[in-house]
């Protein structure tokens, strides 16, 4: 079985490939067909949901990486982890926690909470 921390590193290199067709791959390989996310700004369903809506993210964001924050932890089938978001070598315009459920190592269910943000220029 995966640990937290494989979970949200396999997670967070989805986030972050900027291949289109590598990204599905890795969605795929993280997220179970049903799967589905959600957090405040945007949702996803399933492998397509998904990836377009990582997409978009990076569309909205050019440049900017996810980065692991602490040490993820979970039980059973519940994984929690926090992370950054921002251009490398600069200060992160936003952080957040996400908790997910899983089950045949990869994740069903995903709520993101963005504990911070800093406005973004349009």
């Amino acid at each position: 079985m995966k640990s937290a921390a494989e979970f949200a590193n396999q997670y967070l290199a989805a986030w972050n490939e900027t291949d289109d067709a590598r990204r599905r791959q890795l969605v795929e390989q993280t997220f179970s067909p049903a799967a589905s996310y959600q957090d405040p700004l945007m949702e996803g369903h399933g492998h397509d949901g998904i990836a377009a809506m990582i997409a978009a993210a990076q569309s909205h964001f050019p440049g900017h990486r996810f980065t692991l924050r602490g040490t993820p932890d979970g039980y059973k089938q519940v994984v929690r982890f926090s992370w950054a978001l921002g251009i490398p070598g600069q200060e992160p315009v936003a952080y957040g926690t996400d908790v997910a459920t899983t089950s045949d190592g990869r994740f069903d269910n995903v709520a993101g909470f963005l504990d911070t943000a800093q406005a973004q220029p349009a």
